[in-house]
């Protein structure tokens, strides 16, 4: 996305997952995205409303849409969706164990950088950050021997100083990429009420922007486009349902975060024999798993190149 005046346009990426694959995009849970709620007790929602919520949409998308129930049905999700991917795919093979309709030709789920467990993502965090080089080896040591791999919940007070001198280390960091700048996001609420035009006009970008700048000023130029009238027509979005499209909808959502851990959701989704692509970005302190060297919090955005290479295999069930 690039902009001169008037609407941002939107850039074409050869790299798109849609070349391999049908894909569904749903904006969850409800209030995210232009997705809406009709009063205001369905507006809100929880980890297992959403669950259920997206189980239903897609029993109802598939009755409609008939055609494409035998197609292999992949889960995918990314970031905090991984508290709810791997429940969603466990309660459609139940829903195909107890006969209910329609049946899903379930294959497996796919999540990028996802949330698991708090307390083993943020245990994680610190092997992280000796492993990049952002602390000393005398630092990392001392942390784990006076906290015992135990740095989300410190048992006594050397724990605690270990732990402080690495936050005092590492604050400035951008957790979502490590080698990019720790800078306010512009749709913060320090400078949220400034003119978006305002803002538009620090960031006049004459020509798609090069891969590594792409996510920063696809951010900044997102709200521009999206609460433009003729965009959200042609995107069928129903005219009075959404006021100001916000990318981070934290402040007015009205959500309970009730699935503490989703560790034995995996196990048991890998039990039964699904198959499952969990990756992450090399260079994002948020979640770690199977690694595109270079990319951000949501790799694909980063390195889409990369990312696509890795799916086309895994979906073709090739080898990474």
């Amino acid at each position: 996305m690039y902009y001169r005046d008037g609407i941002p346009k939107l850039i074409y990426r050869p790299e798109t997952w849609t070349k391999m694959s049908n894909i569904i995009f749903v904006d969850s849970p409800v209030g995210t995205g232009f997705s809406y709620a009709a009063t205001d007790e369905g507006s809100r929602s929880s980890d297992t409303k959403a669950v259920k919520h997206l189980l239903i949409f897609l029993k109802k998308w598939l009755l409609d849409h008939p055609q494409y129930l035998r197609n292999p049905l992949y889960i995918g999700g990314s970031s905090y969706s991984g508290m709810i991917i791997p429940v969603l795919t466990l309660a459609i093979d139940e829903s195909n164990y107890l006969g209910q309709k329609p049946h899903f030709n379930l294959k497996g789920y796919i999540i990028g950088n996802p949330s698991t467990d708090k307390q083993f993502d943020e245990d994680g965090k610190i092997p992280f950050f000796h492993g990049m080089g952002l602390i000393s080896d005398e630092l990392y040591e001392h942390a784990k021997e006076t906290c015992r791999g135990k740095y989300s919940s410190p048992s006594n007070a050397h724990c605690e100083q270990s732990i402080q001198a690495i936050n005092n280390c590492t604050k400035d960091i951008n957790i979502f990429h490590i080698l990019e700048p720790s800078c306010e996001e512009i749709f913060s609420p320090r400078i949220r009420n400034t003119a978006v035009k305002d803002v538009m006009s620090r960031l006049v970008l004459e020509s798609a922007p090069a891969d590594d700048d792409f996510p920063r000023a696809s951010y900044a130029l997102l709200k521009l486009w999206a609460n433009d009238e003729t965009v959200r027509k042609s995107l069928g979005v129903r005219k009075g349902t959404i006021g100001d499209w916000k990318r981070c909808n934290d402040e007015s959502l009205h959500y309970i975060k009730d699935i503490p851990s989703t560790v034995e959701y995996h196990s048991m989704l890998m039990k039964k024999g699904y198959r499952a692509m969990i990756y992450r970005g090399m260079a994002t302190v948020v979640c770690c798993w199977t690694s595109c060297r270079g990319a951000g919090h949501t790799a694909p955005e980063y390195k889409p190149k990369e990312c696509f290479q890795m799916f086309a295999r895994w979906i073709s069930g090739n080898s990474l």
